[in-house]
C-alpha cells in the first residue's frame, strides 16, 4: 500500500497533466492569425475594333499611363479615304435635296421666256395671216385646203404659246413631295455612312480609358493587328485584388465589406483591404500557398481589394500574408 504522501504526488501530477491537455486542446482551437495569399492582377486589354498595321507605339512596359494617355495608333489610309468617298456622296445628295426644293433656276426659266416670246410673235403672224386667206376664200381667191392649212398652223401656234406659258408655272413650282422625300432618304442614308466612316478613323487612334500600369506590349511598330487583337494590356489600380485561403472552420468570421490587413516582404508597411468575395465552394489548398501543415486541408477562396492608392504597392504574383484587424 503506497503511502499517503506518494498518493497526493500522484494525484498533483494528474492534475497538472489535465490541465495542460486542456490548455493544449485550447490552443489547438484557436483561429489562425493569418492567411496565406497573393496578389492577382485583372488585366485590361486594349485593341482596336480595325485592323491594320502599327504605326506607332506611344507607351512602354511599366509605365503608368493616365487616363485620356495615347497608346497607340494604326495606318488610317483607308479609313481616311472611306470618309472622303461618303463626304462626297453626302454633298451630293443634299444638293439634290435642295436642287428640288427650289425648283428651277432663274437663267433656265429666262429661257422659256424667251421661247414664248417667239411663240406669241408666230401665233400673232399665224392669226393675221389665216384673217386673209379667210378674206380670200370668200372671194374665191383661195383654195379650201389653202385655208385649211392657215387655220392649222395658227392652232398650233397658238398651243404652242399656251405651252410655254404651262412650262414656265411649272418651273417656278418646286419638286413633288415623294421625290423630295426620296431625295431627303437617300441625304440621311450618306450621312450615316459617314457617321460610320469616320468612326471606323477614330478606332485607328486608341487612347487610355483608365489610369494605369501598362502590363505589357504585345506588338511592335511596324507589325500588322488584327481587328479585335490587344496590343497594350493594362492593369488600373482598382483592378488589382488578393486572394486568400480559409479553412471552413474560420469560414464564418469574414463576411463581405469586412475589412483585413495585408502584409508582404518589402512592402513599408502593411496595406488595408476589404473582403469583396467570399466563394461559395470549397476546395483543397491551391499549390501557390502549398505547404506541410496545409496539404490536405479543404479551404475556401476569398478575395479583398486594397485601396486605388496603394494598389500600386502590390504586384501580381506576390505572396502575402492576410491578417484580420
Amino acid at each position: 500500500m503506497l503511502p499517503s504522501v506518494c498518493k497526493r504526488t500522484i494525484k498533483t501530477r494528474h492534475l497538472a497533466v489535465a490541465v495542460l491537455a486542456v490548455f493544449l486542446a485550447g490552443c489547438s482551437n484557436k483561429q489562425a492569425s493569418s492567411y496565406q495569399g497573393y496578389v492577382e492582377g485583372e488585366f485590361v486589354n486594349v485593341a482596336s475594333s480595325e485592323s491594320g498595321r502599327l504605326e506607332r507605339l506611344l507607351v512602354a512596359r511599366g509605365q503608368h499611363a493616365r487616363s485620356g494617355t495615347l497608346l497607340f495608333a494604326l495606318e488610317t489610309e483607308p479609313q481616311a479615304s472611306a470618309v472622303r468617298q461618303t463626304q462626297q456622296q453626302l454633298a451630293a445628295a443634299e444638293a439634290q435635296v435642295k436642287d428640288l426644293r427650289t425648283g428651277k433656276r432663274p437663267p433656265e426659266i429666262d429661257v422659256i421666256r424667251a421661247q414664248l416670246a417667239q411663240a406669241l410673235a408666230q401665233e400673232k403672224k399665224s392669226d393675221a395671216k389665216l384673217v386673209r386667206d379667210e378674206a380670200q376664200f370668200r372671194s374665191g381667191g383661195l383654195s379650201q385646203a389653202q385655208l385649211d392649212e392657215t387655220r392649222a398652223e395658227a392652232a398650233s401656234n397658238a398651243a404652242r404659246v399656251r405651252e410655254l406659258k404651262s412650262q414656265i408655272e411649272v418651273a417656278a413650282l418646286p419638286g413633288r413631295e415623294e421625290q423630295i422625300r426620296a431625295q431627303a432618304s437617300t441625304a440621311a442614308a450618306a450621312r450615316a455612312s459617314l457617321d460610320q466612316a469616320e468612326w471606323k478613323l477614330q478606332q485607328k487612334v486608341v487612347t487610355a480609358l483608365r489610369s494605369g500600369l501598362v502590363f505589357e506590349t504585345l506588338y511592335r511598330e511596324g507589325e500588322w493587328v488584327p481587328a479585335g487583337s490587344p496590343v497594350v494590356r493594362m492593369l488600373p489600380p482598382e483592378n488589382v485584388k488578393v486572394r486568400f485561403f480559409v479553412p471552413e472552420p474560420h469560414l464564418g468570421a469574414f463576411s463581405p465589406g469586412q475589412e483585413v490587413v495585408l502584409h508582404c516582404d518589402g512592402c513599408p508597411a502593411d496595406i488595408p483591404a476589404r473582403v469583396t468575395y467570399i466563394s461559395t465552394e470549397c476546395e483543397y489548398t491551391p499549390p501557390v500557398i502549398y505547404s506541410n501543415e496545409t496539404r490536405a486541408k479543404l479551404v475556401f477562396m476569398i478575395e479583398a481589394h486594397p485601396s486605388p492608392e496603394q494598389a500600386p504597392a502590390l504586384h501580381p504574383g506576390q505572396p502575402v500574408d492576410v491578417m484580420v484587424p
